[in-house]
């Protein structure tokens, strides 16, 4: 099977737009979006007001990986493994990921902290993934 939206030709700022617009109804006060050395987008920052206080998340667009994914594809034609389809490609994987994740939080099974959680920020702007990831998750190891 190809990877998720191999087909698209929706540009990444289109997808970028939608995920903002899906977010700001979500109730995320604000929304950034970055740019790599490139001008390329990729990522997404948005912060929202809990009951905890303001939680600051980070979603990377992992063009490189959809990249990769693309041409180790033979399903893949060749005139969509490019670096623009990439961005493409991983900006829709992107906004389908949100949107599943705000229909949890519709369906009142999780709260926005709950499912973004990998993606929340400490002061540092360090993820809550990535520091696990730096720690080798021993914070969730069991011996």
């Amino acid at each position: 099977m190809a990877i998720l939206n191999y087909t698209t030709s929706i540009n990444a700022e289109k997808t970028a737009s939608e995920i903002q617009k899906k977010l700001a109804i979500a109730k995320a006060q604000a929304v950034l979006c970055e740019y790599d050395d490139d001008a390329v987008m990729c990522a997404m920052s948005f912060r929202i007001a809990t009951p905890h206080g303001m939680i600051f998340f980070r979603l990377p667009a992992n063009m490189q990986g959809v990249y990769k994914a693309l041409m180790n594809d033979d399903k893949v034609p060749k005139k969509l493994k490019s670096k623009d389809q990439a961005a493409k490609v991983a900006w829709r994987i992107l906004k389908d990921w949100v949107e599943a994740q705000l229909a949890i939080v519709d369906a009142e099974m999780a709260d926005m902290t709950e499912v973004f959680l990998p993606y929340a920020q400490n002061n540092d702007g360090i993820t809550v993934y990535k520091s696990l990831e730096q720690n080798e998750f021993k914070a969730l190891t069991h011996e």
